[in-house]
């Protein structure tokens, strides 16, 4: 059976797929409908997010690279209708995003340093 799923840099040494982090687990949404997989990358595209592409695939590609990585993969099948809070965020992408230069995990000291100094700040207050 063929899905789609959302690549970033696509054919390119760099490519990487979209996923959502939901409860400490690495989620790779896969689409049954190519509609709705352009859609999510339309509310990517309105969140300022890099703009991924539209890439068919065989979902035992997706399930063994899941599986690989540890990671869990979510069918969103055509017409799907959420009824939870998390089943939202197959149909629609969370306010927050990983920073697109941060997807290798490396953690960022500037944000570090900006908690610091507001911490220092309450504290001399004090």
């Amino acid at each position: 059976m063929n899905i789609f799923v959302l690549l970033y840099n696509s054919g390119t040494d760099k490519e990487g797929i979209h996923s959502i982090e939901l409860k400490g687990r690495t989620i790779v949404l896969m689409f049954e409908d190519k509609d709705d997989a352009t859609r999510y990358c339309g509310l990517l595209e309105a969140q300022d997010f890099p703009l991924p592409t539209v890439e068919m695939i065989d979902i035992e590609e997706i399930n063994e690279f899941c599986i690989k990585l540890d990671y869990e993969c979510k069918l969103v099948e055509k017409n799907f209708v959420p009824k939870t809070a998390e089943d939202r965020l197959l149909i629609s992408p969370p306010q927050k995003n990983l920073e697109f230069d941060n997807w290798g995990g490396e953690t960022n000291n500037k944000e570090k340093i900006d908690i610091n100094t507001i911490k220092e700040n309450l504290e001399k207050l004090l």
